[in-house]
């Protein structure tokens, strides 16, 4: 076979300058057979390799029987049943071409979205652990929310993965942007949409901002792929080579990533998420005056111990409010308790687990109403024990009482007795 630039110049001589073909031959030092062969080709030569076949063919009959009972059956599965003797790498490769054949193929379209229609959110649990307290580390989530139509990420860690605190990081990115789109995706996170319909609390906050909260189908990640792909992002280009001395660290080097983030061109809109979050924020639902109810919140009886547990961790109360109903609000940075309209106890949220924080004040507080109380018994049992005159009562004994009354609990034999009973 002649090369493709002999071919060429066998054309150009004879089309272009009218050199015959025998002249053709002796100026090239090929057959004359060989020049007209490349005169009647329109197309340069290629060379194709004749296959020589694979060794899947003899059991290729046996593994479609397979797939077409069993179409997602394992690759190492379909070695065992079929006895492939080979390496799994030439099976793999036929497996790939003919699967799907049998499982179907489920194409995607590719979605266009307007400005100000959908936020996608997810949450991330990047691997490093945490510093939280002394001796004590964790993996915390990060709530991720990508904005559709500019590519805009925002991020923020976390304290754990209940309804109030999921809803209290959203309202932070939120208020961030300044606007909300028209639509929050979401996959079925549990304190989101883990039953398949959203939760009160997501729902709520949805109504509150105007908005609505999207489920995705189940075992769907492809349908909210940006975030999953802004997860990746965050995985391969925020955490190698930094380390985190406590949650708010975190936050404070992925805010400042972020801002770099953003203005790196994407190439399927290209352009840069900072230029276009301009375009997407006009079409942007207004936030509403009042902010929504986020945060974990509950109200309770304060007990003896004056302590309320906010996610295992036990904040100390005004003890002077044992008995009383009391109103628990925990944010991602604070724990305030109020009762009757009135701030009685506020501390720094502790994101470690099985925690104690209580205020010395309350502690001083405590031990002097147990030394009040001590002293007041001391009293009441000093005033039973005096007449109204002053003077000392008189203790007696227990049998003096029953001498008195003529009451015998342990009565002797008479010997009349003994000699009725004999």
């Amino acid at each position: 076979m002649i090369k493709v630039e002999d071919w060429a110049e066998i054309r150009r001589l004879h089309r272009a300058e009218g050199v015959p073909i025998k002249e053709i031959a002796r100026r090239l030092g090929v057959a004359r057979n060989t020049v007209r062969a490349a005169l009647s080709c329109d197309r340069p030569p290629s060379y194709e390799r004749v296959s020589r076949g694979s060794i899947v063919d003899a059991y290729e009959p046996r593994i479609r029987v397979l797939l077409a009972e069993w179409p997602k059956m394992p690759g190492p599965v379909i070695a065992e049943r079929i006895g492939w003797p080979h390496s799994m790498a030439p099976l793999r490769k036929r497996l790939a071409v003919i699967r799907p054949e049998y499982v179907g193929i489920d194409p995607v379209d590719r979605v266009i979205y307007q400005p100000g229609q959908l936020t996608q959110c997810d949450l991330w649990f990047p691997e490093p652990r945490i510093p939280v307290a002394a001796g004590q580390e964790r993996v915390l989530p990060v709530l991720v929310m990508t904005l559709a139509f500019s590519r805009f990420m925002t991020a923020t860690m976390i304290p754990s993965r209940q309804a109030g605190d999921i809803l209290a990081g959203m309202w932070t990115l939120i208020c961030g942007v300044g606007r909300v789109t028209r639509t929050l995706l979401w996959d079925r996170e549990s304190a989101i949409g883990g039953t398949g319909r959203v939760s009160t609390p997501a729902a709520a906050f949805a109504g509150t901002l105007a908005t609505q909260i999207r489920l995705a189908p189940p075992r769907d990640p492809e349908f909210k792929g940006m975030v999953e792909r802004a997860n990746g992002y965050l995985e391969t280009s925020f955490l190698p080579g930094r380390s985190f001395a406590s949650p708010h660290d975190f936050n404070a080097q992925l805010a400042q990533w972020l801002t770099k983030a953003n203005t790196r061109t994407v190439r399927s809109i290209q352009g840069r998420p900072v230029d276009l979050l301009e375009v997407d924020y006009r079409s942007m639902l207004a936030l509403p005056p009042l902010a929504p109810q986020v945060g974990l919140t509950y109200r309770t009886r304060l007990g003896r111990d004056y302590h309320l547990r906010v996610d295992t961790v036990d904040y100390s109360v005004d003890p002077r409010m044992i008995g009383k109903l009391v109103d628990v609000t925990a944010t991602a940075g604070e724990v305030s308790v109020v009762c009757d309209g009135q701030t009685i106890a506020r501390h720094q949220r502790s994101w470690a687990k099985q925690d104690l924080v209580t205020d010395p004040a309350h502690r001083a507080l405590a031990a002097q109403m147990r030394q009040a109380l001590a002293l007041q018994r001391q009293s009441r049992q000093a005033a039973t024990r005096r007449h109204a005159d002053g003077h000392a009562v008189v203790l007696r004994a227990l049998p003096d009482y029953d001498a008195l009354f003529g009451v015998d609990f342990n009565p002797s034999t008479t010997p009349a007795t003994e000699a009725s009973d004999a």
